[in-house]
């Protein structure tokens, strides 16, 4: 099991984006409850990468598409070249899924071929937060 420190970060659809570079490079666990347009989207997954996001799960309404849009703001990032592994940008989509295993499997499962991640960021994309039960059923996973 790698070792997580765990933030909560709730984000509704528009809002502004924080810094994040003080904690990277790190494993965003995204959780989608509400929509959001794909402009907004592409805004968030430019701003995960630069933020020094290096694995993102995605999970939750059009978590695919959230998906599509990381992995293309990397490429994107580097110019469309070949990148240190280091900066390799890793991402899965867990539409089939429920959130217990994704939380699981971003604790026990999932690793970069370069880095080892001592923070994950749980985004919720959502009007209503819930951070202390997110936390915790990341916590439990």
């Amino acid at each position: 099991m790698q070792a997580h420190k765990a933030h909560y970060l709730q984000l509704r659809p528009h809002d502004a984006l924080p810094d994040l570079t003080h904690l990277a490079p790190f494993m965003a666990v995204v959780v989608i409850d509400d929509d959001s347009d794909e402009m907004w989207r592409w805004d968030v997954a430019r701003w995960l990468v630069d933020s020094g996001c290096r694995y993102m799960l995605a999970w939750g309404k059009e978590c695919a598409s959230w998906n599509e849009a990381v992995e293309d703001a990397a490429l994107e990032a580097f110019d469309y070249e070949d990148v240190a592994p280091e900066q390799t940008v890793l991402t899965t989509a867990h539409e089939d899924d429920d959130l217990d295993e994704v939380f699981w499997y971003a604790r026990h499962r999932a690793s970069h071929p370069a880095l080892r991640f001592s923070t994950a960021v749980i985004l919720h994309v959502a009007m209503r937060g819930r951070p202390d039960e997110l936390l915790a059923q990341f916590a439990d996973a």
